[in-house]
């Protein structure tokens, strides 16, 4: 009679766990009731592609002036997208602007895209500063990144436009030393 005892024991431990779960996988859901909200339908983002016209932007500077970045038009642009708060952006950000220096009146002509707070980014560029112009975007599904084709979401990323204003590269991930002139060309 005790070996049946550690048997029977497993077997009601068994048992009891198969009706909870019976009981939790049978249990009804209620359905919505009709005064509930539903939530709000996910915006529909126009996403611009290699070959594309660069997206209509318009985004404050750090003194929350607006910049409408056609103005760039003329010469070719490199965006980088950036947050303060992200590692691989803070370590490329020498290298930009070592780049965007080295370019002149004539070169390629950088903008840095921040999807950060304007308090975040001026206390970031007084440890790190640059010469480049800095515009501000509040991240979220539809912000200016991914309007640039960043459907990933994720940080660095890169963007060069031609003169034309034409996307002609891309890039997810930071520049390592020296690799953005031969991007760039």
């Amino acid at each position: 009679m005790k070996r049946l005892r550690p048997a029977l024991l497993w077997v009601a431990v068994l048992a009891g766990g198969l009706g909870l779960w019976a009981g939790h996988r049978l249990e009804p859901v209620p359905a919505p009731s009709a005064g509930s909200a539903t939530p709000p339908p996910r915006p529909v983002v126009d996403v611009a592609g290699i070959g594309d016209l660069m997206p209509a932007l318009v985004l404050p500077d750090l003194s929350g002036a607006p910049v409408d970045l056609q103005r760039f038009k003329g010469r070719p642009l490199l965006v980088n997208v950036w947050a303060s708060w992200c590692g691989p952006c803070v370590e490329e950000m020498p290298e930009l602007s070592r780049y965007a220096a080295a370019q002149g009146d004539t070169g390629v002509q950088v903008l840095g895209l921040a999807l950060d707070t304007p308090d975040g980014v001026r206390d970031f560029l007084q440890r790190v500063p640059v010469d480049y112009p800095i515009v501000l975007e509040t991240p979220g599904p539809a912000d200016a990144s991914v309007r640039l084709g960043n459907a990933q979401g994720l940080l660095p990323y890169s963007v060069l436009v031609d003169a034309q204003g034409r996307i002609v590269r891309r890039k997810l991930g930071p520049f390592e030393h020296g690799e953005i002139e031969g991007w760039a060309r």
